[in-house]
């Protein structure tokens, strides 16, 4: 690519498909993913494998343990993922996941409100980051006066977001 040529943008339509996570313990990883946070098994490859998913999609999330079982977690301050973000349909869906999160046992590393989204962080068993969030509406979402994102990270009041998960339909 010559420095004149301006590269074409990736199609509007592409989206981020799955995540497949090298794990210590594919037992261990499932009783977070499937047990903690509702996943469905869809395939198993043995013990080294397996691929779950939400909604009936082919997987979402593939865990294996080819070259990592028995490891270790990353070292703070190694490069690697982040987090995962697992996107929420409603508010009320998220607040549904944090309370079985914490019934669960499995503690909240934090809450943040961004403006665009709510999210609440935890770590699966093997140090992965683990984001369950929500988008607000769009046309909700904070922009400064030459219409650009104003993304903030302030405090989530988690009291009021569990609220929803206690409400009855």
């Amino acid at each position: 690519m010559s420095s004149r040529s301006v590269p074409r943008p990736i199609p509007p339509g592409v989206r981020i498909g799955h995540v497949h996570l090298k794990v210590a313990d594919l037992e261990r990883a499932l009783g977070f993913y499937r047990d903690g946070l509702g996943f469905h098994v869809t395939q198993r490859y043995g013990r080294q494998a397996v691929f779950l998913s939400a909604g009936g999609y082919h997987h979402h999330l593939g865990l294996n343990t080819w070259e990592s079982a028995g490891g270790a977690a990353p070292a703070p301050g190694t490069t690697g993922l982040y987090h995962v973000a697992i996107l929420y349909p409603t508010r009320r869906e998220l607040a549904v996941a944090v309370a079985r999160m914490i019934d669960a046992g499995i503690p909240l590393d934090g809450a943040a409100n961004h403006g665009v989204s709510e999210a609440i962080y935890v770590r699966d068993p093997d140090g992965n980051g683990v984001e369950l969030y929500w988008d607000r509406p769009e046309a909700e979402w904070p922009r400064t006066a030459d219409g650009s994102l104003a993304m903030v990270t302030q405090p989530l009041n988690l009291e009021e977001l569990l609220r929803l998960n206690r409400e009855v339909d």
